[in-house]
């Protein structure tokens, strides 16, 4: 019953941060006021949730990072490839070196194994962060992108650098040639899998439908196994159960143009899955709150591990290492875009700080820091307790929250005003997507109107039908071909219209509630009608 309670008090915190946030006038993301709520049960309850690093791992974070790879544009991450690459490989080792040195500097009392450790648990950018950062702040799109994409894919070099770093620690001993070896078998083994796994259970299920028929609610649960499935079997093997929920994600994209499932089926799975989306980010940050009592309880402990008397120094502590990892961010990402300038031959253009001071900033840390801390051993091989893990943990949870308000706080002020690169703009290619689906829609039409209509006598009903069906295609080809600013006006007149049919659905819908309030329609006949208006709505809501 308590663990019911539990649950119950966690979902409530969520809903009430999406409130909290849109009521209180301050330009803060959601998972800042979720992690105030959750501080406030640690502080009001009198139970904890005991975090159990695999058990949080595989219940969050397979089904977040199969969504992002499902959703993100797949030709913009292969577009900047090699940028999103450099910053989830090369800067993620550049910052276990350059911040394993400097946290075992400033503080020495950690051992530099130790420091590695926790270089490596904050080194990875969190894709969970990211979006929230994004649902406040009008990130580019392109800029967006690549970080997306770098926080889907940094995982697993940081968690590799973590498990080297813990080896080193336990043993006192490191190959270099075994944590090569190691990495690319655990990345490439993990993107294998997880592409694996989701095209043989979307060939599978795709038999099963054109054999037996379509059940929607399957479909739906389908989708919802595929990153768990892709993950653990990816962990089994030894391989980046991470970079296998990516993988599958990525993979469910390619395979869903094959456009077999019902458009009804995927109404109800995007529903599903923004549900999830919303519920399972919050809870993240909920939990990451709720431990924070109790690790600041032994901050008194904790301190003493830096050589310090004052708890304010573990403060100092957290936002050097913050610091820090802005600063290496500053600098690989300077580097980086320089040599994508000179790539491109565009070596002699400046470089605006700003853009590369924004990057730096959107590089928040998130749930896989905080577990990624949490998975530090509590012993050495000895028996002896794991030098400064306590303290390991209290500085990856202050990055976690410094880095989220420094984002919130700076990232506004760097973009606002920026003028972005000139991006390449897919008005051609939609206006040309939607004329010929239109013309196809056309030639089917007057195909299945001639064979319904044949033998039959009221031929001239589905010839008036059809009829009517086709000038409204007709009237869509009109508008998106011609001269460009013809095109432009007839995408400002389909605007207009949606938004004028928008506020007709919404009357009809509204006066449909009136009856059956009135008890002038019944209940079943009701839902069925709104269902109709429903359906219409979300479809001119998206065009």
């Amino acid at each position: 019953m308590e663990t019911i309670t539990i649950i119950l008090i966690l979902l409530l915190a969520v809903i009430l941060s999406g409130i909290l946030s849109r009521i209180l006038p301050l330009p803060l993301p959601r998972p800042l006021f979720q992690i105030a709520l959750g501080g406030l049960i640690g502080l009001a309850a009198d139970w904890r949730v005991t975090l159990d690093p695999e058990i949080f791992f595989v219940l969050f974070l397979p089904p977040l990072l199969f969504l992002d790879g499902w959703r993100i544009p797949r030709e913009e991450l292969f577009k900047d490839g090699k940028t999103v690459l450099e910053l989830a490989l090369g800067l993620v080792v550049f910052t276990v070196v350059g911040m394993g040195f400097f946290i075992h500097w400033m503080i020495p009392a950690m051992p530099l194994a130790v420091a590695f450790a926790l270089a490596a648990v904050i080194s990875p950018t969190d894709p969970i962060a990211v979006s929230a950062i994004a649902q406040r702040v009008p990130i580019p799109k392109r800029m967006m992108h690549i970080l997306e994409g770098e926080s889907l894919l940094n995982d697993a070099s940081g968690l590799v650098c973590l498990r080297f770093a813990v080896a080193a620690a336990l043993t006192g001993a490191f190959s270099f040639h075994d944590a090569a070896l190691n990495f690319l078998w655990v990345s490439l083994g993990g993107v294998a899998i997880g592409a694996g796994v989701t095209w043989a259970v979307s060939r599978a299920k795709g038999w099963v439908t054109r054999h037996y028929g379509e059940e929607g609610g399957a479909q739906v649960l389908i989708s919802l196994l595929i990153p768990f499935g892709s993950y653990l079997v990816a962990e089994h093997l030894g391989c980046s159960g991470i970079l296998a929920a990516v993988a599958a994600g990525l993979t469910m994209g390619f395979v869903e143009t094959n456009g077999e499932l019902q458009g009804s089926t995927r109404i109800r799975r995007a529903t599903v899955w923004d549900t999830i989306q919303f519920t399972a980010n919050g809870i993240i940050f909920v939990l990451l709150g709720e431990q924070l009592p109790l690790i600041l309880a032994g901050a008194k402990e904790t301190v003493q591990t830096t050589g310090h008397l004052q708890p304010w120094w573990l403060a100092v502590h957290v936002l050097a290492i913050t610091a820090g990892l802005a600063a290496l961010r500053f600098l690989w990402v300077w580097l980086s875009l320089r040599l994508t300038m000179f790539r491109t031959g565009q070596g002699r253009r400046p470089l605006n700080w700003r853009i590369v001071a924004a990057m730096s900033f959107a590089g928040v840390r998130g749930a896989i820091t905080l577990a990624g801390a949490l998975t530090l051993p509590l012993a050495m091989a000895d028996g002896s307790p794991f030098p400064a893990r306590d303290l390991a943990i209290f500085l990856a949870m202050g990055v976690i929250i410094t880095s989220l308000a420094a984002a919130s706080i700076g990232l506004p002020w760097l973009l606002r005003d920026l003028q972005m690169p000139p991006e390449a703009s897919h008005l051609i290619e939609e206006d040309a997507a939607r004329v010929a689906a239109a013309r196809a829609a056309i030639a089917v039409i007057e195909q299945v109107e001639h064979e319904m209509a044949e033998g039959r006598d009221d031929a001239d009903l589905f010839v008036a039908a059809a009829s009517r069906i086709m000038d409204v295609y007709r009237e869509r080809i009109d508008r998106r071909q011609g001269s460009p600013e013809d095109a432009a006006s007839g995408r400002r007149e389909e605007r207009i219209e949606r938004d004028l049919r928008l506020a007709a659905l919404k009357a009809e819908r509204a006066e449909i509630f009136r009856r059956v309030r009135d008890r002038q329609l019944g209940s079943e006949i009701a839902q069925k009608l709104v269902r109709e208006l429903d359906l219409l709505e979300a479809r001119y809501a998206v065009s």
